[in-house]
């Protein structure tokens, strides 16, 4: 006999009345009973209990349940199934997006409230694999739907929730290739034929022109000082939102100058017209009387120019205005992967920032309230960022270090002497310490300080001793790789320095090469050494370029005749730059040559669209992978299989 059929529309009855039986007794186990109870394979019950489901919300839905509770049983219910495996582990995740597009916000609000507390259970190992592309559409979903003005409590909590849910490491959060919101455009009134800021002054003139001097009162009082506005400030300091949308524009000339000169006229309106602690203290209970609780609302940028007087005497609106200059400039100094090698400031521009940065912080100490303590903060906030984006600029490796038994650091093994070895048995005690041991101590010589001094209690090696093993590996004729050598373990670095400071006088020579690693450093220092130590230690092999350039220490250790140069020089990043220019949509051509996976080319055609920056981004996994072996020589010689024999010729000349 033939199995008999399944019948899809009698088995979701069945587990709809099931799961509504479920939800009166708060408990999974009808449903259990009910799904072993029906004849068929795991898979059609499992997809037919995962219509059920979202039928019986739909049916929660349409009779618009004023109360979160009933649809949140249902998803308890449907974590329950998943647990015992009767139903697909991406249902609650379902559930809850169904959920979340038919509420309306208020309630919206309580929902992610579960959500958010049950961040433990989405992060187990049943849920986060299936869900976790559910949960990050959910919440792109419910921010599009939320005003970032009005809801911004709200969008920060789903922006927290994200950043518990995935781990650092993930790239959908990243901003790797470090892209502006270029949509996010402030608009003001760029026509001055429009502009009321002129009409408005001559009105305030023949105001005050029609009061006479014996007309004041004995109890009137001289109004308070107003910053005086006028239509090119207003264009002027709205214009400079531009730049901290994009702060690229900086870079052009033109473009800075003008940056340059609106910068100057706002900052020195700050600068003139402070804030006093009566004025701050009254702004203060303002915005905590317009505001529920005690916070304080900012919406996006109001442009009116009826508001800009009061906007400039706001400390709230000042700190932000000055916190964008510093997150501007620390872009601006520093170090990008993604940036283009033309993004770089000259000395004048260099010697502005950083004289403008120090004024920015003054100014941010001078505003109350609590000036000095929001600075400090600020300060520490933007040197934490630093942290972030040498990270970024690595690649973004994982934090968590398996570490091996061969990884472990060994330490040396040489025992030190012990006191009665060098100075003596002693005289006779004739100081008691109150213990035996101590007065054994105190008493194994007359002159405690001279037994200090003593030349058998030099435990710091010889420079010779030390570097006797990194002398040997730079010899070329060893042929020890990079990533081997002694001076590449952080341990022995630090080590070297304190050997240095104490006995190298190399050590405090000035230099204006700058190193990219402590291990380019220790290379430099092991070729000067190399010349000063005794013949029977291994140097003369070790070449080190022209004697000229000996004394101020500018060159780096060459190979030797035997092994070409070009092997030893990694692509830098202005090559890369030169060359994804040149290969444009091309550049699949040189991946196959590369080795470069299916899987990764597809991700670099997803991270952008840009036939440019997609050929960037393949010469930047390419020497990520290979690390020190991402030399000039293999670069030039996949660029000569794949076809690109000029470019390999011009990399090879460069």
């Amino acid at each position: 006999m033939s199995p008999p059929v399944f019948n899809f529309v009698d088995v979701k009855e069945k587990f709809t009345a099931a799961a509504r039986q479920a939800l009166s007794g708060k408990t999974c186990k009808h449903l259990i009973t009910v799904f072993s109870q029906i004849s068929g394979n795991e898979t059609e019950k499992k997809t037919t209990l995962d219509q059920a489901l979202r039928g019986v919300l739909g049916d929660q839905i349409i009779e618009q349940k004023t109360s979160c509770d009933d649809y949140l049983s249902l998803i308890y219910l449907s974590i329950d199934a998943v647990t015992e495996g009767i139903c697909s582990a991406t249902i609650p995740f379902v559930l809850l997006g169904d959920v979340l597009d038919c509420l309306p916000l208020d309630l919206c609000d309580k929902i992610f409230s579960f959500v958010e507390k049950n961040v433990s259970t989405w992060k187990s190992s049943s849920f986060y694999t299936a869900g976790k592309n559910y949960l990050l559409r959910m919440c792109n979903d419910l921010l599009r739907r939320l005003s970032k003005s009005q809801n911004t409590v709200f969008c920060g909590r789903i922006q927290l929730f994200l950043a518990r849910l995935f781990p650092l490491s993930e790239k959908s959060g990243l901003n790797l290739q470090s892209q502006f919101n270029l949509d996010n455009i402030t608009v003001f009134n760029k026509n001055e034929q429009e502009s009321t800021l002129g009409q408005k002054q001559t009105d305030e003139k023949e105001d005050t022109m029609e009061v006479e001097e014996g007309e004041m009162g004995e109890d009137d009082a001289p109004a308070p000082c107003s910053i005086p506005i006028d239509y090119n400030l207003y264009r002027k300091f709205w214009t400079l939102q531009d730049y901290f949308r994009n702060p690229v524009q900086c870079y052009d000339k033109f473009s800075w100058m003008t940056f340059l000169k609106f910068s100057d006229e706002t900052l020195a309106v700050f600068k003139s017209f402070k804030l006093d602690d009566m004025q701050a203290s009254k702004r203060k209970m303002e915005d905590l009387r317009a505001s529920d609780g005690g916070h304080v609302y900012f919406a996006k940028f109001l442009t009116s120019e009826k508001l800009m007087d009061l906007q400039l005497s706001d400390s709230n609106f000042r700190r932000h205005i000055l916190l964008q200059y510093l997150i501007l400039f620390q872009y601006l100094k520093g170090q990008v992967k993604f940036k283009s090698s033309s993004c770089v400031l000259n000395d004048d521009q260099s010697a502005w920032i950083e004289e403008t940065t120090k004024l920015v912080y003054q100014l941010l100490r001078e505003t109350p309230p609590e000036g000095e303590k929001f600075a400090t903060m600020v300060e520490h906030i933007l040197n934490t960022e630093e942290n972030w984006n040498s990270w970024k600029n690595e690649g973004c490796p994982s934090f968590v270090k398996e570490r091996t038994s061969d990884d472990k650091p060994k330490r040396p093994t040489r025992k030190r002497q012990a006191p009665e070895d060098f100075l003596g048995k002693g005289p006779e005690p004739k100081i008691f310490m109150g213990n035996d041991e101590l007065t054994r101590l105190w008493n194994l010589n007359q002159d405690n300080m001279e037994a200090c001094k003593s030349e058998s209690r030099e435990f710091m090696p010889s420079l010779d001793e030390f570097f006797a093993e990194a002398i040997e590996q730079a010899d070329p004729v060893n042929m020890v790789e990079e990533e081997y050598k002694v001076v590449r373990n952080p341990n022995y670095g630090w080590r070297a320095l304190r050997l240095l400071s104490r006995r190298s006088p190399h050590f405090f020579q000035p230099t204006n090469q700058k190193f990219k690693s402590l291990a380019d450093y220790l290379d430099t220092m092991v070729c000067k050494l190399a010349k000063e130590l005794p013949k029977d230690i291994p140097s003369e092999e070790i070449k080190t370029g022209e004697e000229d350039d000996d004394d101020n220490g500018d060159n780096l250790l060459k190979d030797s005749n035997d092994s070409p140069s070009i092997q030893s020089k990694t692509v830098t990043n202005h090559q890369m730059d030169d060359i994804a220019a040149k290969l444009g949509s091309q550049w699949k051509t040189l991946a196959s040559h590369l080795e470069m996976k299916a899987a990764e080319m597809r991700e670099i055609e997803t991270d952008s669209e840009d036939v440019d920056v997609q050929a960037k981004l393949l010469l930047v996994a390419w020497q990520e992978r290979e690390g020190s072996q991402a030399t000039v020589e293999n670069l030039a010689t996949a660029l000569s299989a794949a076809g690109f024999s000029q470019l390999a010729e011009r990399l090879g000349e460069a």
